[in-house]
């Protein structure tokens, strides 16, 4: 199956499995779905929470975007839904412009997503750094952690207490410290312990559940004074419902640093997840597909009242260990989800605060990669930690725009450093004959002298360019080339300034195996006809042959003449 193909993975598994095999794995796929979904369904509703918005608005992403997703996507494993990557900052628009905002910026995300897919810009996960990946992913649990203390510790805020950015969030929580209702922590502890240890016990069934039937225990059992699902919001248990909101320009003008947020992180947040599949199946995912079938999946999810949805990991590797190969499994895990919403969505009013908050908790340290962010810490270069650490520090302090934006500008800055480390020009020493032992050396006229130049040349290279001198006595400036195998516009000008300075010094520039697009780039600029097609030699050798020829011809033409 082609990478980059255009088409839904789900089509060409049943064009090209035979009957039998499709029969076999279709219960597996179902399975998989069903136990996928029980670990959907307590994650779901906790995100929505975090990010906002009605505990149903999880579940409406999970069953709408995870349906099409599946169907339409480009990965065989794949589950999308709500994830906490995107819980600050569906909460900060929610906050700042209302559900409204949300569904624009959501919108003009879909749109870029479909949009990148089909300019078949799957491949952009390979252009986002490792380090910045690590940094704003733990910057995204740290900022979930912060939003999580309030409901762990059952802290009561004055009315007006603002609490939509991290920062905001976390002087909130110092300054009101002493208002921790000790009942409320309690519950958020005995779950979390249930959540981290449970594993222990079974991998069948997800702690999140069993932590969410405790916690509802304890606080009805024990008649506990816990804020619960209910005593905050609304339950509402009715299926999704398609609604077109009144949106006009202004708004989506509004929204679109937003829209672009959501763009980004969702393809990022997408592909790492379709990666992280393929190496666990051994297969290969679609990435120009799955962006498309992303960007249909979150315009219909605002639509149908949800929130942006993403390829969530954590689901996905459950898929895997189910059982599930293909789209049926991820198309399942909606449809078991769209069951419970119908019919048992009531009980969620009784899930407590606290176990929301121990669920995220949990799911804060599994995406923090702290491990991986230590190592880096311990082994990379000075400039990966700082980007690392600026990347991780913005994501808190300001927003993700910011902590990629900059990221990305510091590993710009630093990879050209890099580079230009490893451009050299240098001009080759000359030996006397008597006094050298180096031997193998090639013979050059006193009147010839020549550069080497040894890795790419573009911006914040081209200094070493300007390096290049020659003698009052030199004619012929051989530039080898066979180390250099690209060329952009800055060095280009770089070598018309230097073929400027061999003029005026009555030099003659030849040039010695230029490579492919090297040569291309001077023919562009005209920099050939310029210089003279003649002067372009296959080897240094035979440049070295060239510019003796053309001494030899100098000094036959400013011979006397002797009459006959």
């Amino acid at each position: 199956m082609q990478r980059d193909k255009i088409k839904p993975i789900l089509f060409s598994i049943i064009k090209h499995s035979s009957k039998e095999e499709l029969k076999k794995q279709l219960p597996r796929d179902i399975v998989s779905g069903i136990m996928v979904a029980v670990v959907a369904l307590p994650l779901s509703i906790a995100l929505a929470i975090a990010s906002g918005v009605s505990p149903e608005k999880g579940l409406y992403t999970a069953i709408v975007a995870g349906f099409l997703i599946a169907f339409f996507g480009g990965s065989r494993v794949q589950i999308s839904g709500p994830t906490a990557a995107f819980a600050t900052i569906v909460a900060g628009i929610v906050a700042a412009d209302g559900v409204e905002g949300l569904i624009a910026a959501t919108i003009i995300a879909g749109i870029l997503l479909m949009l990148m897919g089909f300019l078949k810009l799957g491949a952009i996960i390979r252009f986002v750094p490792y380090t910045i990946t690590i940094g704003f992913t733990a910057g995204i649990a740290a900022t979930l952690v912060i939003g999580q203390i309030k409901d762990f510790l059952g802290l009561s805020l004055p009315t007006g207490t603002p609490t939509v950015e991290t920062m905001e969030k976390l002087q909130a929580v110092v300054q009101n410290i002493g208002t921790a209702n000790w009942q409320a922590f309690v519950v958020g502890a005995v779950c979390l312990v249930i959540l981290f240890m449970w594993p222990k016990v079974s991998k069948r069934i997800p702690g999140s559940l069993i932590a969410l039937l405790a916690g509802i225990a304890l606080v009805n059992g024990f008649g506990m004074n816990v804020a619960t699902i209910g005593d905050l919001y609304t339950v509402s248990g009715g299926l999704p419902v398609f609604n077109l909101p009144q949106l006009n320009v202004d708004i989506f003008r509004d929204q679109m640093a937003n829209g672009i947020t959501i763009a980004i992180l969702a393809a990022i947040e997408s592909l790492l997840s379709c990666v992280v599949a393929d190496s666990m199946i051994s297969s290969h995912h679609r990435s120009n597909m799955e962006l498309v079938a992303q960007g249909a999946g979150n315009i219909a999810s605002v639509l149908f009242g949800g929130i942006p949805a993403t390829g969530a990991i954590a689901r996905t590797a459950a898929n895997v260990k189910n059982g599930g190969r293909t789209p049926v499994a991820g198309m399942t895990h909606a449809v078991v989800l769209l069951i419970v919403l119908a019919f048992f969505m009531p009980y969620a009013a009784l899930i407590p605060m606290p176990t929301i908050a121990a669920i995220l908790l949990q799911v804060a340290y599994n995406m923090s990669g702290w491990r991986n962010f230590a190592h880096l810490c311990k082994t990379a270069s000075k400039g990966a930690v700082a980007t690392l650490l600026l990347t991780f520090t913005l994501t808190i302090v300001i927003d993700l725009v910011a902590a990629i934006t900059v990221g990305m500008l510091i590993t710009v800055v630093l990879f050209m450093k890099m580079v230009s480390e490893e451009t050299e020009v240098k001009g080759w020493k000359y030996y006397g004959d008597e006094n050298s032992e180096v031997t193998h050396l090639r013979e050059l006229p006193e009147s010839v002298r020549v550069y080497e130049i040894n890795g790419p040349l573009f911006f914040g290279m081209t200094d070493r360019i300007a390096a290049i001198s020659v003698k009052s006595f030199t004619k012929y400036l051989i530039i080898r080339m066979r180390g250099v195998p690209s060329l952009d516009s800055t060095g280009m000008n770089a070598l018309e300034s230097l073929y400027g300075y061999c003029h005026e010094n009555g030099v003659s520039l030849i040039f010695s195996r230029a490579n492919e697009q090297p040569l291309k780039t001077m023919q562009r600029a005209g920099f050939v006809d310029l210089v003279g097609e003649d002067n372009f030699r296959g080897n240094i050798d035979d440049a070295i042959a060239y510019a003796r020829r053309l001494l030899d011809e100098e000094e036959d033409a400013a011979a006397p003449k002797i009459p006959r």
